[in-house]
């Protein structure tokens, strides 16, 4: 339609940050990268350079890149956790749209209070809950809206995190720490929360939540077991945590680690994170904090009830969703989904590689990352909010419930909402 891209300012040249260069990349007539602020210098050049961001637009700090006046058509946040609020509110005020990282902010007043700027600065914000644009959840969606199993009862849904992936992300990562980042249930279950509130369509009224940090803590660490796992650990072999096996050997989640182009010296480069970063640290002596098994409990307006369960401890990941109804029953693990009809006995299975006519192969959380960008720019592109499923105003439910959760949790009660 010769319709001039959507322009863009990055914050953070992590992973995501990368994800929506890609995209600018496949789709130049949709986006175009015109500014990258990231404080490690090796991403910020190399992020620059893959996009063809101007030399002078690529700066260390968030602070830096929203000092300017404005020159672009949006800013895409994609710093760490606690710097979603700050650059936010900036960007807000310069008069930027804006696409946000998951989760909004923390606490929960912040949260509200960002929602509530953003709607007075009448500025188009989508939250990245990805999963509502999953040719997967649309239809499940369409099964429980078009009453297919007739009156929507309850639902059970599951979360395995991993073993390896809590503790590359939750032990040793970016959210080994509650406090200065997210709690788990907001930073690993938000999207979870979120297709929740959106596949029963009422909000949450009570919440009973139950977890605990089991397992990566001192006590439960190996006899014996250093600091670090390249400082001689008598187990290190038989560890199923091992760095050196995770990253050294295996040479797997070396996403977080910025290494050298030529592969002959990128062996030493990761022994050298292992030995001065987190990343090298043994999981039992991590001082983090977040939940290694957690259970929540919600029941909804109308009296659907919903549980919910994240697992560290698991050697397998992709989650798992049984829904009940008063005709049926549904289940389903993100790859299919079997339907059962009560009065006839006749299974329909519905496979997400066949569900995904709206073609977003080729990209993350189950389809729905591409579905999601095109939306939120075609939103600023007509000024119109709703045409995205992930306006910011409906992601905040879903902190709700989590901030709930966690309340419920520490203080042992049952939260109202």
């Amino acid at each position: 339609m010769n319709r001039k891209p959507i322009t863009a300012v990055v914050l953070g040249a992590s992973g995501r940050g990368k994800l929506y260069g890609d995209y600018s990349l496949e789709h130049p007539d949709e986006l175009k990268i015109i500014g990258i602020a990231e404080l490690v210098e090796l991403r910020r050049t190399m992020y620059g350079d893959k996009y063809g961001v101007p030399a002078e637009n690529r700066l260390a700090t968030w602070e830096e890149m929203l000092s300017r006046p404005k020159f672009a058509d949006a800013v895409i946040i994609a710093t760490p956790d606690h710097l979603h609020y700050a650059p936010c509110m900036k960007a807000l005020d310069l008069g930027y749209d804006i696409l946000l990282e998951k989760p909004i902010a923390q606490p929960l007043e912040q949260c509200q209070t960002l929602v509530d700027y953003a709607r007075e600065k009448g500025r188009i914000v989508c939250l990245t809950h990805v999963l509502r644009y999953s040719p997967y959840f649309l239809k499940l969606k369409e099964m429980i809206d078009t009453k297919r199993i007739g009156e929507l009862v309850s639902i059970q849904h599951f979360e395995p995190v991993d073993h390896i992936h809590m503790s590359h992300s939750y032990v040793r990562g970016s959210w080994h720490d509650s406090v200065k980042s997210t709690p788990l249930i907001l930073a690993k279950s938000s999207h979870d929360l979120d297709i929740l509130y959106w596949l029963i369509g009422k909000p949450c009224r009570k919440v009973a939540a139950f977890g605990s940090l089991s397992h990566f803590r001192a006590d439960q660490a190996p006899a014996g077991a250093p600091a670090r796992c390249t400082d001689g650990c008598p187990v290190e072999a038989s560890c199923p945590f091992s760095a050196l096996k995770i990253y050294y050997r295996d040479r797997t989640w070396l996403y977080v680690f910025d290494l050298p182009t030529e592969e002959s010296k990128q062996g030493e480069a990761i022994l050298n994170y292992l030995r001065t970063t987190n990343y090298g640290r043994c999981v039992y002596h991590c001082q983090n904090d977040q939940p290694d098994h957690y259970v929540t409990s919600m029941e909804f307006e109308g009296g659907v009830t919903v549980n919910f369960s994240v697992e560290a401890l698991t050697s397998y990941s992709g989650r798992r969703t049984r829904i009940m109804g008063t005709r049926g029953d549904i289940v389903g693990d993100m790859e299919s989904f079997t339907l059962t009809d009560f009065a006839t006995g006749e299974q329909s299975v519905y496979d997400s590689k066949a569900l995904d006519a709206l073609n977003y192969e080729g990209v993350g959380h189950g389809g729905g990352d591409a579905g999601m960008i095109r939306d939120w720019i075609e939103a600023i592109r007509t000024q119109d909010a709703s045409v995205m499923t992930t306006p910011l105003d409906a992601s905040l439910e879903s902190h709700r419930m989590a901030f709930a959760a966690e309340q419920s949790r520490k203080e042992e009660k049952i939260v109202f909402l």
